[in-house]
């Protein structure tokens, strides 16, 4: 690694990227920062420009870098908005990373636009993978570059299969907290309230991939996430619950052998591996504490009452435009119930009925996964509406 290696952040506001920006400040100097890029949090993004001094920085509308530039005092940084504006963050000449944390699938067009400009990317926004795992995965193997991933699972499984041969592993093995809902009978799930849903019990993220966690569809996207960055089929991905949350995830390989990645529950250790890959960022957190954990449980996901997880197999079983259509569906949906327009269990069914009638196609170019996110989009909110005349 370059004595100083520099950053650009996509997604600079939200929980992933305070943390990322967190662990620049710990790195005494071996890190820093080109570009950031937010949405609509101008008065944290303002800090951020204060502390950080990238050169460039977008938000999402023309109106927002109005606002971001009377908050700064200092006119060396070029504010944007819009796609141009993130496109352009991703693809800084001088920046050495890019670290793609944008939240759903807003992140795919400047993922794909960093890889493009050859650069090594730092994946956090898994959507990208989720609904164009085709076009992402050839474009960097086109182009050389690597993708790295920052979710804790795949982190740990990235970990694991270091210095092992690909032939070698008989399957990965995912594991899930199993999020705030976990015990809950279906008689329950009914009465969950956004502010239940968005309560983690182990780690602090954002309030879409809380209730993705919930409904455990977040582990559903991760179990797609994983086939394309691995590049192994999903009957050879398995999900266990893991209330404890010390084991991240487990490679097991055809000799029977199992290796475990282990460590306490922050962020900030997956993405600063990602960050200093090859090496290791040496950070002041406190210990993995074996003692304190305690005994550690692995369960069966309750695919009856949690079938989100069973939906994301379904539609990674079924490939091309089923998987972006899974994707546009949930976020549809989770706004709707993050706004309390529907149910805590509505958020499977319209899923359900969106991918069970949609016409999947092959994706052969960007067009194809747009066209398939926005006409599921269309269903999802076609389905919301009626529920909502029904009440």
């Amino acid at each position: 690694m370059k004595e100083t290696r520099r950053i650009s952040l996509l997604g600079s506001t939200g929980s992933i990227g305070t943390n990322v920006l967190d662990v620049i400040r710990r790195s005494k100097g071996q890190f820093s920062v080109s570009g950031l890029a937010a949405g609509q949090n101008v008065e944290l993004l303002a800090e951020q420009i204060r502390e950080f001094r990238p050169q460039v920085v977008s938000v999402m509308t023309a109106e927002l870098t109005d606002q971001v530039r009377s908050m700064i005092s200092f006119s060396e940084v070029k504010v944007l908005f819009g796609k141009e504006g993130y496109k352009a963050v991703a693809t800084l000449d001088d920046a050495d990373l890019v670290v793609s944390a944008m939240v759903g699938a807003a992140g795919l067009i400047p993922t794909l636009a960093a890889i493009d400009a050859g650069k090594d990317v730092a994946l956090a926004n898994k959507e990208s993978l989720v609904t164009a795992g085709p076009l992402v995965t050839s474009l960097a193997r086109e182009k050389g570059v690597a993708l790295i991933p920052i979710d804790s699972e795949h982190s740990a499984i990235f970990q694991c299969l270091r210095g092992h041969r690909k032939e070698d592993v008989r399957r990965i093995v995912l594991t899930a907290s199993g999020g705030p809902c976990k015990d809950l009978s279906r008689s329950e799930l009914i009465k969950v309230t956004p502010e239940e849903a968005v309560r983690h019990p182990k780690w602090s993220m954002g309030a879409k991939i809380s209730v993705d966690s919930a409904t455990l569809m977040n582990k559903g996207l991760e179990v797609i996430e994983a086939h394309w960055l691995f590049d192994i089929s999903v009957e050879r991905i398995d999900v266990v619950v893991h209330p404890q949350s010390v084991v991240h995830s487990m490679v097991e390989f055809i000799d029977g052998s199992v290796i475990a990645q282990m460590g306490i529950q922050d962020m900030r250790v997956p993405i600063a591996y990602a960050m200093a890959w090859p090496g290791r960022l040496e950070l002041d957190l406190p210990s993995l504490d074996l003692i304190e954990s305690g005994f550690l449980n692995f369960e069966m996901p309750r695919l009856d009452t949690f079938p989100c997880l069973g939906l994301a197999y379904d539609a990674a079983r079924k490939g091309g435009t089923a998987t972006t259509a899974l994707n546009a569906a949930n976020e549809v949906a989770v706004e709707a119930f993050l706004q309390k327009r529907i149910g805590f269990t509505a958020i499977q069914e319209i899923v359900k009925k969106v991918i069970e009638a949609f016409p999947v196609e092959d994706i052969v170019d960007l067009d194809d996964v747009l066209k398939a996110d926005a006409l599921a989009r269309l269903r999802a909110e076609g389905i919301i509406s009626n529920l909502e005349k029904s009440i």
